[in-house]
C-alpha cells in the first residue's frame, strides 16, 4: 500500500489537486470580496439604501438594530448573510462552468473506434 501511494503521489495528481485548492481558496475570496464590497452594495442603493448584511429576523423576539446585537440575544434569521453567500456561490459556479466548458473544446476528440 505504501508503494502505491508513492506511486500515486509521484504521478503529479496530487499536486495539481494542491495547487487548484490554493487557487480556488484565493478565487473565493476575490468573489467574497466583489459580491460583499460591489454587488450588495449597488443592489441594496437600487432597492432604497437596504443593507443585505444587517437584514435578520431575531427569532427571540426581542428588538435589535445591528445584526450582531441580535446573535448576542439568541437565534438569528440572518436572510442577507445568506443572500450574499448564494451569490458568491453562483459566481464561483458560473466561473468554473466557463473554465470546464474551455477546457472540454480544448480536448481533443476521441479517435473513432
Amino acid at each position: 500500500m505504501l508503494e502505491e501511494f508513492k506511486k500515486f503521489i509521484a504521478q503529479g495528481n496530487v499536486l495539481d489537486l494542491a495547487v487548484g485548492i490554493i487557487i480556488g481558496g484565493a478565487f473565493g475570496k476575490i468573489v467574497s470580496s466583489m459580491v460583499s464590497d460591489v454587488i450588495m452594495p449597488l443592489i441594496g442603493k437600487v432597492m432604497n439604501g437596504i443593507n443585505f448584511t444587517e437584514s435578520f429576523i431575531a427569532l427571540n423576539g426581542q428588538a435589535a438594530t445591528t445584526l450582531e446585537e441580535a446573535k448576542k440575544g439568541g437565534a438569528v434569521l440572518a436572510y442577507g448573510s445568506f443572500m450574499q453567500n448564494i451569490i458568491d456561490f453562483l459566481i464561483v459556479a458560473f466561473v468554473i462552468f466557463m473554465i470546464v466548458r474551455q477546457a472540454n473544446k480544448l480536448k481533443k476528440p476521441a479517435p473513432a473506434a
